[in-house]
């Protein structure tokens, strides 16, 4: 998905969407239930391979926002703070990058400076600095280009009018007062600026580069590694970048000499191949496991090469409510009542590979409040109570929705289970396939959007702040990259998510986030469905593998490696 990241996750999150387990509300708890995974020492060089069902949704940090891509981009770019490195809450936990530190506020928290490291390179040798910080950012604002994370035009004051550095020029709210210097203004004080700044689209690019499509086909490199080759759909492969200097990172380990992806295949023939272990897949990663292989893999020798956790996201399914009958709550309601999770959670591999959902943010997040808004014996659904709300609504007597997914059997096989479920109400869905590799792409454009979508969100970090309002503030309700699936713009919601933003306690601004998700859900815009599991093979070769909390329960790839490069 996206962010997350909203979540489904290419490349190497969860092949199908996104994740968690319930625990009670209170603090961030990680994956606490994760393996530790196929430790050790990773060895210099070699090449790791990873399979992948789809491709990458973009190259471009401005344009990418789901987690196996996320995940991904610390491998090629760097930013002014990051996530760190380990498994579990350690590894939410924001470190400085390119910058210095994670930031010094003033003015009570509406300015925010940084200051660049030394030894700072571009992958053709060109210096970092603030300016082509300041560049990169401003390109957040590009209608065309900016479709990815929306906290910095969310956060960072700018001109109404202001529409990116290749159509209005400068951004004056940003300024470099010298090379290694950098200073925001923001439209308000928020407290946890130094987590905004781990986001994709705070990667540096070259002063006057970018425009147009050209990141995505030829990134400029500002990490360990840079591309060599890129198939789209196919394959794509990373070579090491002279220019990054390990003295400059304390985060990325960067032994291997090379990542291989390998694009399009098919989730049971990645099974296949991660079990028989043979040839060049001893040295391979991929995502989660099908549902149809769970069995397969409880021999004592899989088992040891075997890496389970929770994902940190939660699967939902947005209700457009600018259609209609969706325009009525007491139609989304029902539809919340309704819908049997049992059976879509057995669509992905039941218990072993989900939780059920019954709230948006997911038990990882903090201050999250552990209640179940429509309750039914057994989360069945409640047909009887959802008939009585369509008979109030006026619509007993049935109608239809389109609900699109992902062409993805795990995606496909939850929407079969919300068509059987609504079958009973006299609602006819009609499943509307989308190529995985664009499907964020065209729910995320109000104009493409049909009735419902599967899909998921991740925290960007652990707070409430990076789940509840990019999903249900209607006020960031945009053409392209949208995230507000519902489309929910309710001036009770709003002006919650304003009065949460005032705190400068952390700590309360989450709470205040966990009792604003029972108003969201009075609502009923979206059916909160799994707090899906992570279940990993890794190859007989693979050292310094661990599941990263922040990019939905994946292999942290800026760790991992080969435990012997001659293999």
């Amino acid at each position: 998905m996206r962010v997350p990241r909203v979540g489904a996750l290419l490349g190497l999150a969860l092949s199908g969407v996104l994740v968690l387990s319930a625990c009670s509300g209170g603090g961030a708890t990680g994956a606490a239930d994760s393996s530790a995974g196929p430790g050790g020492e990773t060895a210099k060089g070699g090449t790791l391979q990873v399979l992948a069902n789809a491709g990458f949704s973009h190259l471009d940090p401005a344009r990418g926002f789901d987690g196996g891509v996320n995940n991904f981009y610390r491998l090629i770019y760097r930013t002014l703070t990051t996530q760190g490195a380990a498994p579990g809450a350690d590894g939410t936990k924001i470190v400085p990058d390119l910058a210095t530190d994670t930031g010094k506020p003033s003015e009570g928290g509406k300015t925010w400076t940084f200051t660049l490291k030394d030894g700072l390179f571009f992958e053709n040798g060109a210096p970092i600095t603030s300016a082509d910080v300041k560049w990169g950012v401003s390109r957040a604002w590009d209608p065309e280009v900016g479709i990815g994370s929306p906290y910095a035009k969310q956060i960072i004051d700018a001109p109404a009018t202001y529409q990116g550095p290749y159509k209005s020029g400068d951004l004056p709210t940003i300024a470099t007062p010298d090379a290694k210097t950098i200073v925001f203004h923001l439209k308000k004080p928020y407290a946890d600026f130094g987590s905004v700044v781990a986001q994709n689209t705070f990667v540096p690019v070259p002063k006057g580069q970018g425009a147009g499509n050209q990141l995505d086909s030829k990134p400029i490199s500002s990490g360990p590694y840079k591309l060599a080759e890129y198939k789209p759909g196919a394959s794509l492969k990373l070579v090491r970048n002279d220019k990054w200097d390990k003295k400059t990172d304390e985060v990325r380990t960067a032994n291997p000499d090379a990542f291989q992806w390998t694009f399009g295949l098919d989730p049971a023939t990645i099974d296949e191949r991660m079990i028989a272990g043979q040839g060049t897949d001893i040295n391979a990663i991929a995502g989660t496991v099908q549902a149809a292989s769970v069995a397969r893999i409880q021999t004592p020798q899989l088992k040891q090469r075997t890496m389970t956790g929770l994902g940190g996201c939660t699967t939902y399914m947005g209700l457009n409510i600018t259609k209609k009958p969706l325009n009525d709550v007491r139609v989304r309601q029902a539809i919340n009542l309704a819908v049997n999770k049992q059976t879509v959670r057995d669509a992905v591999g039941g218990s072993t590979l989900a939780d059920i959902a019954t709230s948006i943010q997911p038990p990882t997040v903090a201050g999250r409040v552990d209640y179940d808004p429509y309750p039914s014996p057994d989360h069945k659904g409640d047909i009887e109570k959802a008939r009585a709300l369509l008979t109030e609504a006026g619509v007993a007597n049935g109608f239809t929705l389109t609900l699109d997914t992902r062409t993805q059997p795990k995606m496909q096989a939850m929407s079969v289970a919300v068509q059987q479920a609504l079958e009973p109400l006299k609602i006819t869905v009609k499943i509307n396939p989308i190529d995985t590799s664009t499907y964020y792409e065209v729910i995320g454009t109000p104009s493409q959007q049909k009735d419902m979508a599967i899909t998921g969100w991740c925290p960007d970090w652990p707070s409430g702040a990076t789940f509840l309002p990019p999903l249900f503030d209607g006020r960031n309700i945009t053409t392209k990259g949208n995230s507000n699936l519902s489309q929910l713009n309710d001036k009770g919601v709003n002006a919650k998510i304003d009065e949460i933003a005032k705190l400068t306690d952390v700590t309360a601004a989450n709470a205040a986030y966990g009792e604003l998700d029972k108003q969201i859900m009075a609502l009923a815009p979206v059916v909160p469905l799994l707090y899906e599991k992570v279940l990993m093979l890794v190859g007989t070769n693979i050292a310094g593998a661990y599941l990263h909390d922040g990019f939905s329960g994946g292999i942290d790839l800026v760790s991992v490696g080969l435990a012997d490069a001659g293999k």
